[in-house]
């Protein structure tokens, strides 16, 4: 096959390869607007710019940091209004850092009732198991 140049575009693999985001992802992306829709060649092969595939990159990224979809929106409507502001950004981080905080404490309440769960199992071979009564409630 041969490359596409930047002059027409890149085709979804190629971003796919750049970004790390799987092509089925890049679709559902576009499905739902995060990601604009691109150009189509001749062939009806899709063809993104470099705007694009910044844009990819930002998603991706920001879903690193654990920034649901909803937010991610958020950010890109700042974005893209050309009126952003670093304040505006900066509070819906600190939101978003907030939310990060509480399911890390969530998590924590989790790991304590597993360990304490996992304890009253006297790993013996008997058919009377405390862990599944806690789960069944018997106990």
């Amino acid at each position: 096959m041969t490359q596409i140049t930047s002059e027409q575009g890149l085709l979804i693999g190629e971003i796919s390869r750049r970004t790390g985001v799987n092509i089925e992802t890049i679709r559902y992306y576009e499905r739902i607007e995060v990601m604009p829709k691109p150009k189509r060649s001749e062939g009806g092969q899709r063809l993104y710019n470099e705007s694009q595939l910044n844009r990819l990159g930002f998603i991706k990224r920001s879903r690193e940091l654990g920034f649901s979809l909803k937010e991610i929106c958020n950010l890109l409507t700042l974005v893209d209004s050309g009126e952003m502001t670093c304040s505006e950004v900066h509070d819906l981080t600190v939101e978003h850092l907030r939310d990060v905080r509480h399911k890390i404490a969530d998590l924590r309440k989790l790991e304590r009732a597993l360990k304490n769960l996992a304890a009253q199992c006297s790993l013996g071979d008997v058919s009377d198991c405390p862990i599944v009564e806690t789960l069944y409630g018997l106990s």
